[in-house]
C-alpha cells in the first residue's frame, strides 16, 4: 500500500501560465543585465538552482552564494508579480484526486517532490489554493539535483510515519522524464501524467508504472491501494 504520494508541481498540479520562465527572464534582463539570458534554457523537469548555474555558466557570471541569492531572492519578487498578470490554471483532476486521497480509509501522506525553491512553489500554489492540502514537501532549496530531493522528500515521509519507507510505499507523481528518474532512483513507482510538455507517448518510452493524459483519467487512490 502507498503510503506517501509526492507531486510535482508546474505541468502537474497547475499551469503557472509562463509565470516561472517569465520571472526568470526579467532577473536576467533587469538583474543580471543579460536580456536573452534565459533563451536557450529548457525548464521542464529542471530545478530551479540547477536553471541559474546554467545561466551563470552561460553568461560567464561567478556561481557564488551570493549571485545565487540576489537572483533567486529578485525572482519570487517577479514570479509573485507575474502569477498574478498571468491566465494560469489548476490542471485537470487535481481537486478530484486531493479529495479521493484524503477519502480513503488511511490515506497517505500528501507531499510535494520538485524543482521549484521552496518559496516559489508556494507562492504558485498558494495563488490556486493549493498549499495548505500538503503536508511535507521537498524543494531546490535542498538539493539540485532531483534524485537527492526525492531521497530527502521520502525521508521526511519517514519522519513523519514514525518508521523507514520502503520505496514501493511512495509514489511520486509528474509530468516530465525527470520525474520518472527520480523514482526509479529511490525505488519508488512514478505515474506520469501528459499534462506538462511531454506527450503521452514520450513518457511511456520512459517506462513509469503508470501514464496517463491527466489526472482526471486514472483513479490514483485505486493505484495506492495496491
Amino acid at each position: 500500500m502507498i503510503r506517501l504520494v509526492l507531486f510535482d508541481i508546474d505541468g502537474t498540479l497547475i499551469s503557472s501560465g509562463g509565470a516561472g520562465v517569465s520571472a526568470f527572464g526579467e532577473v536576467a534582463r533587469v538583474t543580471f543585465r543579460a536580456p536573452e539570458g534565459t533563451k536557450r534554457l529548457r525548464f521542464a523537469g529542471r530545478t530551479d538552482v540547477s536553471l541559474v548555474r546554467e545561466f551563470f555558466a552561460q553568461e560567464g557570471i561567478p556561481a557564488t552564494a551570493e549571485n545565487f541569492a540576489r537572483f533567486l531572492d529578485d525572482y519570487v519578487h517577479w514570479l509573485a508579480t507575474y502569477l498574478v498578470e498571468r491566465s494560469g490554471r489548476v490542471l485537470p483532476g487535481v481537486w478530484e484526486t486531493l479529495e479521493s486521497l484524503r477519502s480513503m480509509p488511511e490515506p497517505p501522506l500528501l507531499g510535494l517532490l520538485t524543482g521549484n525553491i521552496r518559496l516559489g512553489a508556494e507562492l504558485k500554489l498558494r495563488h490556486f489554493g493549493l498549499w495548505d492540502g500538503f503536508e511535507l514537501g521537498a524543494f531546490a532549496d535542498d538539493a539540485e539535483d532531483r534524485n537527492h530531493i526525492a531521497a530527502i522528500a521520502r525521508e521526511r515521509g519517514s519522519e513523519r510515519l514514525g518508521r523507514p519507507l520502503r520505496g514501493d510505499e511512495v509514489l511520486v507523481i509528474g509530468d516530465t522524464a525527470h520525474d520518472i528518474a527520480c523514482a526509479r532512483a529511490i525505488g519508488a513507482p512514478c505515474l506520469a501524467v501528459a499534462t506538462g510538455g511531454s506527450s503521452l507517448e514520450e513518457l511511456k518510452a520512459h517506462q513509469p508504472a503508470w501514464a496517463a493524459p491527466s489526472l482526471a483519467d486514472i483513479p490514483v487512490a485505486e493505484l495506492c491501494r495496491g
